[in-house]
């Protein structure tokens, strides 16, 4: 089996492309796609909280969902394995973050995506233009706006909406079931945000504030109130220079920061520094992308992962959390899912 590879995108774009393939404007869209019956459909992700949410929604039928982006990878800067485009040629539906957070694996995909397919960029779909944040990481002169919705509830529940939408339409024989999944899901989502509100009410105006080692809460922290008033990493996503840090340091000092949140996947000594300098607790724990336990604990889930990372967020602001530690944080169904290893 001959795969093609980046250069077929060039292909494409010059207009010569093979009959086997097609064009950017007919594959990408979650309208595109034929259906697809007497089947299970093969469906492609990209990073852990889209697989699991995906997950939910396709599951009892039979259909696989494969995620591309090994948990735990920087999914900004991922470059996909040669052997990833088996997975996205015989994929029905590629499902992707968008908001230009995996552009290699998208070209990739465009580069092998069969004329029956389609890719659905999630983020895209459900944020106007008009709604992008800009920020430390993703200064609007860059033109990436900030693509991590999923750590914000109610838009996940939208991904969840927009992956049931395109299931019913490519699978129309399982329609009964992407419903009863997505109602069941959406439950749940639900009780995620109703938690979150009671636990924010828990902690100060004054204490909610987010200095962090990635720019992954901007959406979250604009929805339940908390100000961002930083993020280790640059728009580089190099180390930040010193002015940079020096900078981060007084605005710790000066707005009485309560803690700094770095990721237990990608340490920080930048973070642990402006801890130390300000005397003000270093909580390395958050993760964005990278579920809790292994494939098949009840806490692998994208739900599992929010609570845990706003449980964090809240205790150590000095709120109460216990709204949150009392939800049911497994997936609807999730037999049939192949998280990336």
């Amino acid at each position: 089996m001959r795969f093609k590879f980046l250069f077929a995108v060039l292909v494409v774009a010059t207009g010569c492309a093979s009959t086997e393939k097609i064009s950017t404007s007919q594959s990408v869209g979650c309208g595109f796609g034929e259906t697809v019956r007497g089947r299970p459909l093969n469906i492609a992700t990209t990073v852990a909280p889209i697989t699991s949410i995906v997950a939910n929604i396709v599951g009892g039928t039979g259909s696989i969902v494969a995620g591309v982006v090994p948990e735990g990878t920087n999914s900004h800067t991922f470059e996909p394995k040669p052997s990833d485009a088996a997975t996205l040629e015989s994929a029905d539906i590629i499902f992707i973050n968008g908001l230009v957070l995996e552009e290699p694996t998208k070209d990739l995909a465009m580069a092998n995506i069969k004329t029956s397919a389609n890719i659905c960029e999630l983020g895209t779909e459900v944020l106007p233009e008009s709604e992008y944040i800009y920020d430390f990481s993703f200064p609007k002169e860059g033109g990436k706006p900030n693509p991590h919705l999923w750590t914000n509830p109610p838009m996940a529940k939208q991904y969840a909406q927009v992956v049931r939408d395109v299931l019913v339409r490519r699978d129309p024989t399982n329609a009964a079931i992407y419903e009863s999944n997505f109602s069941a899901f959406a439950l749940k989502i639900d009780a995620l945000d109703g938690a979150i509100e009671i636990a924010t009410a828990t902690i100060p105006e004054d204490q909610r504030k987010l200095l962090t080692y990635h720019d992954a809460y901007a959406y979250f922290a604009k929805n339940y109130g908390f100000t961002v008033i930083g993020a280790i990493q640059p728009s580089s996503f190099d180390e930040p220079t010193p002015k940079e840090i020096g900078g981060l340091i007084l605005q710790v000092k000066n707005q009485s920061v309560k803690a700094i949140f770095g990721s237990e996947v990608f340490p920080s000594t930048v973070l642990e520094q402006i801890g130390a300098e300000t005397a003000v607790r270093y909580v390395d724990v958050l993760r964005d992308d990278d579920l809790i336990g292994e494939p098949g604990d009840p806490e692998h889930s994208y739900l599992g992962l929010m609570r845990f990372d706003f449980v964090t967020i809240v205790e150590a602001l000095g709120g109460d959390a216990s709204a949150l530690k009392s939800l049911d944080v497994r997936d609807v169904v999730k037999d049939e899912a192949k998280y990336p290893q």
